[in-house]
C-alpha cells in the first residue's frame, strides 16, 4: 500500500474502533447522566480539546470559516451528522441494547446512497455496491446476534429513534460533502462540535433536564471522559477525514465495523463469549466489504484505461 492507501486505513480504524466503544460507554454513563445532557457534555469535552487542538496547531488564517461553503459543512455537520445523531442515539439507548442499537444505526451506509443519489452529483450506489451493502448489514446482525423479534418487537419509540439517528448521520454525511468546505477537516469539525454542544443543550433545558440529576461516579467520569475524547475529538477528525477523501458511500461503511468493535472488545476486555454465529458475521461483512471494494478498484482501472487511451490517441506535440 502507498502513503495515502496507508492514511486512509488509519482514518477508517481509528473512526471504527473509537466509535466501537462510543455504545458501550453510552450505556454505561446513562444510568448516571441524563442522556441529552450526557451528549451535550460530551461535546463540550470534546470542543474544548478540539479547538485547543486547532489553535496550537493550525496558522491563524486557516482556523475560522471563511466562505458559504466552509459555513455550510460546519452546520450540516454539527446539527446533522453530529448533533441530533448522537442525541437521538443516547435517548434510545435508556431502553434498548448496545447490540440493538448499532444494528439499527448500521442502516445508515443504507441510507447514505439514497440521499447522495439526490443531492450530490458524483456518488451513485451500483447494484454490486448495493449488494455489497446488503451482505455487510447482514453481517452485522450476525456479529451482534440480534434475532428479528428483537429488533421488530417492542420498544418502537427507541428503534425509530436509532433509525431517525441513522436518517440525520446519513444526511449530515451528505450536506457535509456537498458544501464542498475548503476548511482543513480538523478545523471545520473542531467547530462543527461545539454547534453540536449548542443543539444538545437546548434539547436538554427543553426537556427538563438539569445537572442536579448527575451522579459523578467514577464509572459516569470513565464514560464521559471516553465520549468526549475518543467519541468525539478522535472519532469525528478520522470520520470527516474519511468523508473527504472516499466520499459519503464508502466513509460510512465505518458503521458496519462498529458493532465488530464493540463486539471484539466485550470479548477482550469485558470476557463475553463470542459464538459460531458472531464468526460466520464477521466473514459475511469481510465478503460485503470485499464486493464494494472491488467494484470501486474496478470503476478506477476503467478511468485510467481511458485516461490512458486519451493520451495515446492525442497528436504529438514538436
Amino acid at each position: 500500500m502507498g502513503r495515502g492507501e496507508y492514511r486512509l486505513f488509519g482514518l477508517f480504524l481509528a473512526a471504527s474502533v473509537c466509535f466501537g466503544g462510543t455504545f458501550v460507554a453510552a450505556k454505561a454513563g446513562l444510568a448516571y447522566v441524563p442522556p441529552l445532557l450526557f451528549v451535550a457534555l460530551r461535546f463540550d469535552l470534546g470542543a474544548v480539546l478540539l479547538l485547543g487542538y486547532v489553535f496550537f496547531a493550525f496558522p491563524r488564517g486557516q482556523r475560522l470559516p471563511r466562505s458559504r461553503g466552509d459555513l455550510a459543512a460546519v452546520v450540516a455537520a454539527g446539527v446533522f451528522a453530529v448533533g441530533l445523531t448522537n442525541a437521538f442515539i443516547f435517548l434510545a439507548q435508556q431502553d434498548v441494547s448496545s447490540g440493538v442499537a448499532s444494528v439499527l444505526y448500521s442502516l445508515n451506509p443504507i441510507v447514505t446512497p439514497v440521499l447522495a443519489a439526490v443531492l450530490l452529483s458524483d456518488e451513485r450506489l451500483s447494484r454490486g455496491k448495493t449488494a455489497g451493502m446488503l451482505l455487510g448489514f447482514a453481517g452485522v446482525a450476525m456479529v451482534v446476534g440480534v434475532d428479528p423479534d428483537s429488533l421488530l418487537g417492542g420498544g418502537l419509540a427507541a428503534k425509530a429513534l436509532l433509525l431517525a439517528a441513522a436518517a440525520s448521520g446519513a444526511l449530515g454525511s451528505v450536506l457535509v460533502r456537498r458544501a464542498s468546505s475548503s476548511l482543513p477537516n480538523a478545523v471545520r469539525t473542531a467547530w462543527a462540535v461545539p454547534v453540536a454542544a449548542t443543539v444538545c443543550h437546548a434539547l436538554s433545558f427543553a426537556a427538563g433536564e438539569t445537572p442536579a440529576a448527575i451522579a459523578w461516579t467514577p464509572t459516569a467520569l470513565l464514560a464521559l471522559a471516553y465520549v468526549g475524547a475518543f467519541s468525539t475529538a478522535v472519532a469525528f477528525v478520522a470520520y470527516f477525514g474519511l468523508l473527504d477523501a472516499v466520499g459519503a458511500i464508502r466513509g460510512n461503511l465505518v458503521f458496519y465495523v462498529v458493532p465488530v468493535v464493540a463486539t471484539l472488545g466485550g470479548w477482550a476486555l469485558l470476557g463475553e463469549s463470542v459464538s459460531a454465529s458472531t464468526i460466520a458475521g464477521f466473514a459475511v461483512i469481510a465478503v460485503g466489504f470485499g464486493v464494494v471494494g472491488h467494484e470501486a478498484i474496478g470503476t478506477e482501472l476503467s478511468r485510467l484505461r481511458v485516461a490512458l487511451g486519451r493520451r495515446s490517441e492525442s497528436p504529438r506535440s514538436h
